[in-house]
């Protein structure tokens, strides 16, 4: 039995809608479960806001006293030493180090009541690419584990493979510039949350890896050369002289097939096999994936509105990919340095590297989104997995603060020029409209026409629902 969506609903025959995907899942009525899908996608159900989704995780927890929650009459210990500067949203106190953003922020909407008690960067992590709790205690553990939740992503990825195969050049869901976890420090900490987890390791992402020069090297924060900005599809490297005639021939496809497989985490049984096989033959076979995935046909122009270190080249590849067709893509910026964002030590970073890279990338992804006629059918989420304690030292460092901080949606039909949720005057908690990670990925799946009710099977072969306890902030929208 296969339960796609768990809201019943009557078809014309008096059956409910469940039951009829279930009966089609089982086989029965001579009826595929794939074309049944695609025969309700063309009747206009659960019509998408949007077609694509780009998640920009800012991996450490931004301070929302120096970002969008600003509060410039708190006392000096928790005011922090940046300034609000104008912008196009009534209400809205941004900090003066996000001055583009500032420009732009007519086009996106700021939830400032984010709130969840998972106060862990793991945990965090997990629960903001997922919506659901991480079931490893905090201080338990920081990698993944196969009875991690399936990350949004994963389940477009689910959908798409539903509906579509594994025939398509890209997938439905990829990750950008790496896996998180693979730049921090030497690379000994691979975080959760991007994967598949239970799903199946079909449905994790396709990731691609850009290395650091060096154990102390941070690519976030300076120019990147076109040698390091291949986007090579993790364990897919294609080396030099291996040409397209010889990828097709079947022993050295075969050979690159291998290669990523080694890559991958534990790969068995033959239906998984053969889904990376298949993944594999149209990746290396495409000229629209290559194609996507060389950052040097863009103008120079525009690579330098973006910027030309590794967030803003890495949001410039999340557009060219939902160009090409990608449903969701997750771009990490990642703690390299151990800190970065998790600015427990003083603010220097966040002034100097972190708020000017986070401002540029951002500002020229909205507006080149727009320009192109993308940012309606596109929806544009910037989030940390935490925010920051109001009270800070005396460098202006503060520690971890799950319980209130921010999100900024664009695109997909969010209206812009919002703020939406209050918080307290020290912005620590929420005072009206608290939102949960359980309500942002609801408001996610909704957005893509995916009912947040959908279930999947899980690793017990139980219909499990994708979303627990969450509710679309359907106030985005209207």
């Amino acid at each position: 039995m296969l339960t796609i969506d768990g809201r019943a609903r009557s078809s014309c025959d008096g059956l409910t809608r469940r039951r009829l995907l279930e009966a089609a899942g089982a086989g029965l009525f001579g009826l595929s479960l794939p074309k049944l899908l695609a025969a309700e996608e063309q009747s206009g159900v659960d019509k998408p806001k949007a077609k694509s989704v780009i998640f920009l995780l800012l991996f450490g927890g931004p301070s929302q006293l120096e970002t969008f929650d600003m509060k410039p009459d708190a006392p000096e210990l928790i005011r922090g030493p940046f300034r609000p500067i104008p912008c196009r949203t009534p209400d809205l106190l941004i900090s003066e180090h996000l001055p583009r953003t500032a420009d732009v922020s007519d086009k996106f909407s700021v939830v400032r009541t984010m709130t969840h008690s998972f106060n862990d960067h793991s945990g965090g992590g997990h629960y903001l690419q997922t919506g659901k709790r991480w079931h490893v205690p905090i201080g338990g553990g920081f990698s993944p584990t196969p009875q991690d939740w399936p990350s949004i992503g994963s389940i477009v990825e689910y959908q798409d493979q539903q509906r579509h195969g594994l025939g398509r050049p890209l997938p439905a869901y990829m990750v950008l510039p790496n896996s998180l976890g693979s730049l921090q420090q030497a690379g000994q900490y691979p975080r959760p949350g991007e994967h598949a987890g239970w799903l199946g390791q079909r449905y994790n992402p396709l990731t691609t890896r850009v290395q650091k020069r060096s154990l102390d090297d941070n690519p976030y924060w300076r120019d990147c050369d076109d040698d390091e900005l291949s986007f090579e599809p993790s364990g897919m490297a294609i080396g030099e002289g291996l040409t397209l005639d010889r990828i097709r021939d079947r022993r050295s496809l075969l050979e690159r097939f291998d290669s990523w497989r080694r890559h991958s985490d534990d790969v068995k049984g033959s239906d998984t096999l053969d889904a990376f096989r298949q993944r594999a033959h149209a990746l290396v076979t495409s000229g629209q994936a290559r194609e996507a995935l060389d950052i040097r046909r863009e103008p120079e122009g525009t690579r330098d509105r973006y910027g030309r270190h590794l967030f803003g080249q890495s949001c410039l590849m999340a557009r060219r990919l939902v160009e090409a067709g990608v449903r969701f893509v997750t771009v990490h910026y990642d703690c390299v340095d151990g800190y970065s964002w998790d600015s427990h030590r003083n603010s220097h970073d966040v002034k100097k590297h972190l708020l000017p890279t986070f401002d540029q990338a951002y500002a020229a992804l909205i507006s080149d989104l727009a320009e192109r006629g993308l940012l309606e059918e596109t929806l544009v989420v910037a989030t940390g997995e935490m925010g920051r304690t109001p009270k800070a030292n005396a460098e202006w460092g503060r520690d971890h603060w799950s319980t209130l901080f921010s999100t900024v949606l664009a695109g997909g039909g969010i209206v812009g020029g919002r703020v939406y949720g209050k918080s307290d005057k020290d912005a620590a908690y929420a005072l009206e409209n608290p939102v949960t990670p359980e309500d942002l990925a609801a408001t996610l799946y909704q957005s893509l026409g995916i009912d947040p009710d959908t279930r999947v099977l899980n690793a017990e072969n139980r219909p499990t629902p994708i979303v627990e306890g969450g509710k679309p902030v359907t106030a985005l929208w209207s």
